[in-house]
Formats: structure tokens, sequence, C-alpha cells
């Protein structure tokens, strides 16, 4: 190592107190983080693309500074449900510090790795008060039953008012309106439910009608309405 000419004239003067870093919650333990190997924790992150017109919901569940899971969620963009295939493939096992100067091919990938990786070492994660944290694979639980994303798809103008096209619940089929054709309630269907059962051969007409439901004040509407084509 290399000192100034004025540093090296100057008197040595002993150092003080050395408390080390100030202890982080880490799955229900008060951990103080010399290095990237003393951080576990599960959390979410989100990302943005330059240009704005897609994001990235990022969940990494890391061990001992070792990223073991990791679900990508993106919207808005083609491209970039590509990018997520890719950076699924790229993240685990590789350590905290070797993600965050990982380029993880999309924009907005990159950019919620970079807020999870700030949330994790500060000790904000989702189980920092957890003990032992969440097991490998509960990212899954966010995508609940038939391991789909939860969409909220709303498209609405001043002139012909809203369109309600998916839901948490599912795709919607109809809405309900009343007199004054506001809406009161919605007819859907849980794709993922229905293709499970497909795949496990259900014939696809039953299991259709087997995974339709409604929402709200939707029987005795005074109209329905298709919110695709109406």
């Amino acid at each position: 190592m290399n000192y100034s000419h004025e540093v090296e004239r100057m008197c040595p003067v002993t150092k003080g107190p050395n408390h080390g870093p100030a202890p982080i919650p880490e799955e229900g333990r008060w951990v103080k983080a010399y290095q990237i190997s003393d951080i576990s924790g599960l959390t979410h992150g989100i990302g943005w693309c330059a240009p704005q017109q897609g994001t990235c919901k990022l969940t990494l569940n890391v061990k001992n500074g070792i990223i073991e899971e990791a679900l990508v969620e993106t919207l808005g963009c083609s491209g970039m449900t590509h990018s997520a295939a890719m950076a699924a493939e790229i993240l685990p096992k590789k350590t905290l510090l070797e993600a965050l100067n990982t380029d993880l091919v999309c924009d907005a990938i990159n950019v919620a790795m970079r807020e999870l990786f700030l949330q994790i070492v500060y000790g904000r994660t989702q189980t920092a008060f957890s003990e032992d944290g969440l097991p490998i694979g509960a990212g899954l639980e966010d995508l609940g039953k038939g391991l789909r994303s939860q969409i909220g798809t709303i498209f609405s103008t001043s002139k012909k008012g809203v369109r309600y096209m998916e839901m948490a619940e599912g795709y919607i089929l109809s809405l309900a309106l009343d007199e004054n054709s506001e809406v009161t309630g919605y007819k859907f269907v849980r794709l993922g439910k229905m293709l499970e059962d497909i795949r496990h051969g259900v014939d696809p007409k039953t299991a259709y009608e087997k995974n339709v439901g409604t929402y709200g004040r939707y029987e005795g509407a005074a109209k329905y309405i298709d919110p695709r084509e109406e």
C-alpha cells in the first residue's frame, strides 16, 4: 500500500474503541455482518427499466450469503419475460455481491436486484424477525394455487367507463352492472386452477365450469357485459 509523503511524516495516534458494525436482525437473530456470508433473509423488491415500460418483482431467499431461491415476475414488456427466464437461471448459487455485479439481462431485473441488496444487507427483510427464516421454496407461496402471478389489469376511459379484465381471482368473464350502470360484481375463471385440472386429465369443459366463480353483487344485476367486447 502506498502512502503520500504527507501521511508518512505524520506521527501515529492509537485508534480508540472498535465496536464493529451495528447488529442487524436476520431470521430471528441479531447479527454483526462483517462479510457477505453473514447475511441471510427472504425478501421482495421491485425494479423498473429506463423507459419505464415494464417492471419486475424479484423474490430472493438468501442463506449465509448465497442465493438459494429466486422468483422473477415481470409485467408490461414481452422481452422482459425472456430476460426473467435467463435471470432465474443465473441467480441461484451466487453470492449477494456476485448477483449485484452480474448483468441480469434486463434493466428492471437489475434495478430490483439493487433494491433487494439494500434491504437484505441492512436487515430489512421480510424474515428479519422470523426464527430460522423461511424454507427454500417459500417464494412459491406468493403465487397461490395454480402457481400464477397475481395480476390486476383494469382499463378505463372518461367516455365509456371502467373495464375489469383480470383480478387476483382470475380472468374476468363478465361485469355486473346495476340500474345506474355502475359495477356491482364480476364473474371470473381461475386460469391457473383450470389449466391444472386439464393437465391432470379433467375434461376442458368440466374444468372450465368447475373454476368459474363470482365476486360482489353479481346475481340479479340489471345488466351484464363482456369487458373485452362491449
